[in-house]
């Protein structure tokens, strides 16, 4: 057994042996919506205050609003969330990372036809955070604010999580 699914076989038994939150609603009961990196030094649940069942989590390189974009409709649209925090990190890697850099690495590292894949899928621009961690945090809150995909009526805040200290300030 591979080392992931042995972790996976195990937590499981561990897990599934106290669990006590079966039945919650599949609406988060708070009406929130987090958007953050997929940075594994970011635990959300205890960085932000939130239990099971409280709020949709959605993570990925860099908490990008963009790429978060078609489940924050879903959340909003079909599950009620009402608010969105989006929350990048200090020493991210995504910040100021060139598309160039990560297209040289998938075509070292994978080949001509990978790059031919991530143009026929769109993935051409990898989302890096340009002009700092401040400026990503505003430029991913004016978007979903000027989007039309976002009601008006939704509060939409930014933040920064600082992963030496744990401590999280707002920026907008």
């Amino acid at each position: 057994m591979s080392t992931l699914k042995d972790h996976i076989a195990k937590a499981s038994e561990r897990y599934s042996g106290t669990f006590k939150n079966g039945g919650l609603k599949s609406p988060p009961s708070r009406h929130f919506i987090f958007v953050t990196c997929m940075d594994a030094r970011i635990d959300t649940h205890a960085a932000f205050g939130i239990g099971p069942g409280e709020a949709h989590v959605i993570r990925n390189a860099g908490g990008s609003a963009a790429d978060a974009l078609r489940s924050i409709v879903i959340s909003q649209q079909l599950l009620g969330t009402r608010e969105v925090a989006i929350i990048k990190h200090t020493k991210c890697g995504m910040d100021g990372l060139p598309n160039e850099m990560v297209h040289a690495t998938v075509l070292k590292n994978l080949g001509i036809e990978a790059i031919g894949e991530l143009k026929t899928r769109n993935m051409i621009d990898f989302l890096p955070v340009g002009g700092g961690i401040t400026h990503g945090v505003k430029e991913d809150v004016k978007l979903l604010k000027t989007s039309s995909l976002v009601p008006r009526d939704i509060e939409i805040t930014g933040w920064i999580y600082d992963v030496d200290s744990g401590a999280t300030t707002r920026v907008c």
